[in-house]
C-alpha cells in the first residue's frame, strides 16, 4: 500500500486539505499506547479520510459514530494496517502503537495484527473445531505446550463467556453455533493472542437483540483488561458501552465535488450525548441528519 506525504498528494490530485485542528483530539487521561497524528485514507483519487488525531484511553470503550459514508470503518481499518488489503488504497500521516510508527519499513504488519486484533461486523469462525479456532492465534505464534494451549483456550472462551456453552463440545464445527455465539467465539479468538486493542466493526449488526446484549455485556467486560474501539450506527448502543466517543462527518471537497470523512468532535459519551460542542454533532445525536 502507499504511503504519501499528504502536502504531495494534495498537490498532485488537486485535492485541498483539511484544517485539522478541529480534528484533534488529545487527552490528559492515560491512554493505551495507541494514537493517530494527521491520518488520511485515499482508495484512488478519492480523499476519504482526512487528518484525524486521537489518542485512545487504556481499559475502555471507544465509539466511533457517524452517518453513513463518513469514513469510521476506514478510520478502524487504518489502525491495524487492514486498509492496505484494499487495491488502490493509500495512506497518509501516523498510526502508533507504543510510540512505534506501524506503517513504518520495518514493521511486520502481520504481528501488528496481534497487538491490534479485530471483530468484524459479521461473525467469521474458520471452518474448523471450536477448539481448533480459539488454538490458531497461539499455535501460529510460536511454540506452545498442549497443556498450556489447553489452559489458554478455556481462559479465553471464559474471558468471551462462551466456555459454559460449548466446554463439552470443544470438537464440534463451531459452524454449528449460534450467530451470537460465533461473534464471542470470533472474539475468543482474538483474545487468545493477547492483544492490546481490540477493534470491533459493529460486531452485533447481524446478531438478535439477546445476542446484542450478551456481546455488549462482554465488551464491559473485558475492558478491565483491553482497549476497545468500536463502530457502531446504533446510537443507543454508542451510549450503553462507549465510555468516549467520535464522531465523524463528510465535508464537501471544493476541487473534487466529492465528500471527505472528518472528526468533528471527541468526548465523553455522556457529555456528547447531553450537551456536545459542535452543533453538526447534536444534530446527528437528536437524530436531524445521518
Amino acid at each position: 500500500m502507499e504511503k504519501v506525504d499528504t502536502s504531495v498528494r494534495s498537490e498532485q490530485e488537486g485535492i485541498p486539505m483539511t484544517d485539522t485542528t478541529s480534528n484533534t483530539a488529545v487527552l490528559d487521561t492515560e491512554f493505551a499506547g495507541l494514537e493517530t497524528r494527521d491520518a488520511h485514507a485515499w482508495f484512488g483519487n478519492h480523499h476519504a479520510l482526512a487528518g484525524v488525531s486521537l489518542q485512545f484511553p487504556a481499559r475502555s470503550v471507544t465509539g466511533l459514530i457517524g452517518p453513513s459514508g463518513c469514513g469510521k470503518s476506514t478510520f478502524l481499518r487504518l489502525l491495524n494496517r487492514m486498509h492496505e488489503f484494499i487495491p488502490g488504497a493509500a495512506m497518509a500521516g501516523e498510526v502508533r502503537l507504543h510510540g512505534q510508527d506501524i506503517y513504518a519499513r520495518e514493521v511486520d504488519a502481520a504481528a501488528i495484527r496481534l497487538k491490534i486484533g479485530m471483530v468484524f461486523q459479521k461473525p467469521n469462525p474458520f471452518p474448523k473445531s471450536i477448539f481448533d479456532n480459539v488454538a490458531y492465534g497461539p499455535r501460529l505464534v510460536g511454540n506452545i505446550s498442549k497443556s498450556d494451549l489447553n489452559d489458554l483456550v478455556e481462559q479465553s472462551l471464559r474471558r468471551a463467556a462462551l466456555w459454559d456453552e460449548v466446554k463439552d463440545r470443544l470438537k464440534a464445527s463451531a459452524l454449528g453455533l449460534s450467530g451470537g455465539q460465533q461473534q464471542r467465539l470470533c472474539i475468543a479468538r482474538c483474545i487468545a493472542v493477547q492483544p492490546d486493542v481490540i477493534l470491533m466493526d459493529e460486531p452485533c449488526s447481524a446478531l438478535d437483540p439477546i445476542a446484542t446484549a450478551r456481546i455488549e455485556d462482554l465488551m464491559q467486560e473485558i475492558k478491565k483488561d483491553y482497549t476497545i474501539i468500536i463502530v457502531t450506527h446504533n446510537m443507543q448502543q454508542a451510549a450503553r458501552v462507549s465510555d468516549r466517543t467520535a464522531f465523524f462527518t463528510t465535508e464537501v471537497n471544493t476541487v473534487s465535488d466529492r465528500r471527505t470523512g472528518v472528526m468533528v468532535e471527541f468526548d465523553l459519551t455522556q457529555k456528547m450525548f447531553s450537551v456536545p460542542s459542535d452543533e453538526r454533532t447534536e444534530s446527528y445525536v437528536t437524530g436531524r441528519f445521518g
